[in-house]
């Protein structure tokens, strides 16, 4: 990533006027888009190489676009249903995901809506024959093969995570 150095001020109004990348392929996020819309948040849906959001800093703000689309990305999950089949029936195209972004340079946090968390992982509350055991395990590896954060969210407050998550990262970047 090339270097920048804005002041704090310039800070501001950077992180303020950033642009969400929503995956094109992602399924079933209006509940995440009408936040953006409700918060006049500006996005655009492209594809992206990897995970299922980014961001970039229009020129308007900064005298020249700066994407971070290979910087960081969070990849989302609406469950723990649909992130068990990643993990079993759908392992090795995830991990190829997880592994070309981990070649980037790119930090990944992958965001699970489930507001239980770990919680729910150990006493089996998701519908699939992915055991408990097996299932922290497979996350675990996750986060230390592939440097994956890992975080459980309410649906409720996946915009406001995706934004902030974005805006604390181009701040830390960009100073």
């Amino acid at each position: 990533m090339k270097q920048y150095r804005f002041s704090a001020e310039e800070l501001k109004k950077l992180t303020k006027s950033l642009v969400i990348l929503a995956d094109n392929r992602e399924k079933k996020n209006s509940h995440i888009l009408d936040y953006f819309k409700k918060q006049s948040i500006a996005y655009t849906s492209t594809k992206l190489d990897y995970g299922d959001y980014s961001f970039y800093i229009p020129a308007v703000a900064a005298g020249e676009d700066i994407y971070f689309h290979r910087d960081v990305v969070i990849e989302r999950k609406a469950s723990l249903e649909e992130l068990s089949g990643n993990l079993a029936q759908e392992r090795e195209r995830f991990e190829k995901e997880f592994l070309k972004a981990g070649n980037d340079g790119c930090k990944v946090y992958l965001m699970i809506e489930e507001p239980g968390g770990y919680s729910s992982v150990i006493a089996h509350k998701y519908r699939t024959e992915m055991n408990p055991a097996a299932y922290m395990a497979s996350l675990k590896t996750w986060e230390h093969r592939f440097g994956a954060n890992v975080q459980f969210i309410d649906k409720q407050y996946s915009g406001y995570y995706i934004v902030s998550t974005f805006q604390y990262y181009a701040r830390e970047a960009l100073k």
